[in-house]
């Protein structure tokens, strides 16, 4: 994310980076960055809860309108309301993009397996 921003920065574009992570990115030098204390892979909220998913989005936009010098960080007030451990990540159903090259995925998974013995 941290280079298609600083790309985007570049050609003229203001940009906001939503991330678990904010030391990371801002060591990296991103100018604007907003934190979250969500997991990663569901940085936006949990799967089929797109009122909290919107949430999240419009609160990182209004952080990327309120930025008036480069390097800043907001913390967005969201928490996470499982444990991690508790926290179910995979949604009910597969992808279609998963159900289409999963077969493929287990039969390179297995020959991989194979050729270590």
């Amino acid at each position: 994310m941290g280079l298609v921003a600083r790309f985007l920065e570049n050609e003229g574009f203001s940009t906001v980076v939503l991330t678990p992570i904010p030391e990371f990115q801002r060591a990296v030098g991103m100018p604007r960055v907003v934190a979250i204390q969500y997991p990663f892979g569901r940085i936006v909220g949990q799967v089929n809860d797109s009122e909290g998913q919107r949430e999240v989005l419009l609160a990182t936009l209004s952080c990327l309108e309120k930025a008036r010098v480069p390097g800043q960080v907001f913390n967005l007030p969201f928490a996470w309301p499982e444990e991690p451990q508790k926290t179910t990540w995979h949604p009910p159903e597969m992808s279609p993009i998963i159900k289409l090259f999963l077969g493929d995925v287990k039969k390179a998974g297995s020959a991989a397996r194979k050729a270590k013995t």
